[in-house]
């Protein structure tokens, strides 16, 4: 299975003329930033993940972790891998200088997280948690739990988690039972148990610190009665050293479909009736902490879909430009062809790049909005940005790991039955991408949230300002050439999915169940829309520079091909849903 290496180019491209990362280094709080600085460490990162992550993605699937005596033992090279991440600062990108991060755009380490993701899903998944726990302890921590876990998460020597899952409560999150009771010096005793905890006990950091859902004896019900808790593996010293063990114990590790390097651990609070917790914000609020950690999560587990999808294309393009097979048809004086002259296997290369590219745009998409949303210097447009971000969301999450799993299973039919064998390594990318679509929230839940919340906020203000934003765009192109038959199609895909939003934003209060139908396919609607509108962009701005470079570049003739295969051979197989999400709920409750 050859190495990962970062597109970098396709990358950059995405990030400064099709997203607009201009914008982000303009703004005063990244003044230190430059374009030079972010080439330079998308260099270093694509180095990294090539030579140290990569070459470890197949060792983790095959050792998988080791749990003995209530403990986890990560497999070979992962805590020698960690510890060089963690030297050269990858785990601090975005933090703040504060806490000695380097305070740059989050942009900029979603670009980092997809080359993290890609070279090793399963590593990923221990600097993604501890990302999280930063956002939710920055946020809403006091100035003391700041001073005291701040500095060491986020550069990495520390570890975080989320236990929030529990076994007769898993969307349900108000239903969970773990219990926590107010002690004289102002701690909490910690009891219960909560399962699928990513991470939940390793040997590649120092500490581990968990974030801990739980409800206080006189809470009320659901999850309006939810605190959250800072429980350390290690309690700590007022010196700041590592103190006693906490009574908080992996007592198993799940066997699971894919992942195998990242410990799924059952994890036991007060065993021994000895756990040491922490209020972190108020008690009753944990939710709105636990969202605060869980949209970092929902953002970075989309960009572990982009990151699928563009593994395992990688591989299956290498692979079908290598595999001689037959003669394809239209070609003369040649006995035998590569796979990729086949008709059937362009068409697959050309859905698995497509969807790649409009998911990668989409997730930078996010990250941009939720950069100008923290540091824009107008209150009002902090606002919009955090709307615009909040929005896109769950299509940052939902439709691209749907796009990872489809594009995995692609690459393996594009492999044929070699793809089938493990040895040739894109079964472990179909297999490690299916739990994206599941984990953070289920993409039947993102596209609930989309379609029967996101929509009907500030008067459906925002998805009318940006479906308005990408009329606006489709309107102003040209009528000739390839850009005919993409404006035609992407004014098709916007009056669709205008046309539904409408509709699933006028039956929020009458018929909500009808929209939950529907839902699903309002998603994929609005996410292929919203990607065609960004892959059209990279085709306008590649035909801009074509035109200064004589038509001599083969990359900025790429995008445009892109462009034009997404809008003939994409947006057709989405205009039908129309029907789908205005159908209502009837089918589906004909026997109640």
């Amino acid at each position: 299975m050859a190495e990962y290496n970062a597109p970098l180019e396709e990358m950059k491209f995405t990030l400064f003329d099709v997203i607009g990362m201009d914008e982000v280094l303009l703004l005063d709080h990244y003044r230190d930033a430059s374009k030079d600085i972010v080439d330079a460490i998308m260099e270093e990162g694509s180095k990294f993940t090539h030579e140290i992550l990569s070459p470890l993605n197949r060792v983790g699937d095959i050792e998988g972790t080791v749990f003995k005596n209530k403990s986890v033992t990560m497999p070979k090279g992962f805590k020698e891998a960690y510890a060089q991440y963690v030297e050269n600062g990858w785990n601090s990108v975005t933090s703040s200088p504060e806490y000695g991060g380097m305070g740059l755009p989050v942009m900029l380490g979603v670009c980092l997280m997809e080359m993290v993701d890609s070279a090793n899903m399963a590593y990923s998944l221990c600097p993604i948690l501890s990302c999280g726990a930063v956002d939710a302890i920055e946020a809403h921590g006091t100035l003391d739990q700041k001073s005291t876990y701040m500095e060491k998460l986020v550069s990495g020597q520390w570890a975080g988690t989320m236990n929030l899952t529990e076994s007769q409560a898993g969307s349900d999150v108000g239903a969970l039972t773990t219990k926590a009771e107010l002690q004289k010096d102002g701690t909490y005793r910690i009891k219960g148990q909560k399962i699928f905890i990513t991470y939940g006990d390793h040997d590649m950091s120092e500490n581990i610190i968990h974030l801990v859902l739980a409800r206080l004896p006189d809470a009320p019900s659901g999850t309006r009665g939810i605190s959250l808790f800072i429980v350390p593996k290690f309690l700590i010293n007022e010196d700041g050293s590592l103190g006693k063990r906490n009574d908080a114990y992996p007592v198993s590790v799940e066997h699971k479909m894919g992942i195998m390097a990242s410990p799924t651990c059952v994890m036991v609070f007060g065993d021994a009736d000895d756990c040491t917790g922490y209020l972190l914000h108020e008690e009753g609020r944990g939710m709105q902490a636990m969202f605060t950690f869980m949209n970092n999560a929902r953002l970075n587990i989309g960009v572990q879909g982009v990151a699928c999808a563009q593994r395992a294309y990688q591989m299956a393009d290498e692979y079908a430009h290598e595999r001689v097979q037959g003669r394809a048809i239209g070609y003369e004086g040649q006995e035998k062809h590569t796979i990729s002259e086949h008709a059937d296997v362009r068409r697959m290369l050309l859905t698995m790049k497509s969807q790649t590219q409009a998911a990668r745009s989409i997730a930078y998409l996010t990250a941009k909005y939720i950069d100008l949303a923290r540091h824009h210097p107008d209150a009002k447009s902090r606002e919009d940005y955090k709307a615009l971000a909040d929005l896109l969301t769950p299509m940052a999450k939902g439709y691209t790991t749907d796009i990872g799993t489809e594009v995995a299973s692609l690459a393996m039919q594009v492999f044929g039955g070699a793809g089938y064998i493990e040895e040739t390594g894109i079964a472990q990318i179909y297999r490690d991408s299916r739990i994206n679509q599941i984990y953070e929230g289920t993409n039947g839940i993102q596209a609930m949230d989309l379609a029967g919340r996101k929509i009907s906020l500030r008067g459906g203000k925002d998805w009318k300002y940006l479906l308005g934003e990408m009329k606006e765009f489709c309107d102003d192109l040209p009528d000739k050439g390839d850009f005919s038959l993409m404006k035609r199609q992407f004014s098709k895909i916007i009056e669709t999915t205008m046309s539904c939003s409408v509709w699933a934003y006028e039956n929020q209060t009458e018929n909500l169940r009808s929209v939950m139908a529907g839902s699903v396919a309002y998603l994929r609607l609005f996410s292929t829309s919203v990607g065609a509108y960004l892959l059209i962009k990279g085709a306008k701005a590649a035909d801009k520079k074509l035109k200064k470079d004589h038509g001599n570049n083969i990359f900025y003739k790429e995008q445009i091909d892109i462009a034009y295969f997404y809008a003939q051979q994409i947006i057709p197989q989405v205009l039908g849903f129309e029907e789908i999400i205005k159908a209502g709920d009837d089918a589906l409750y004909r026997d109640v």
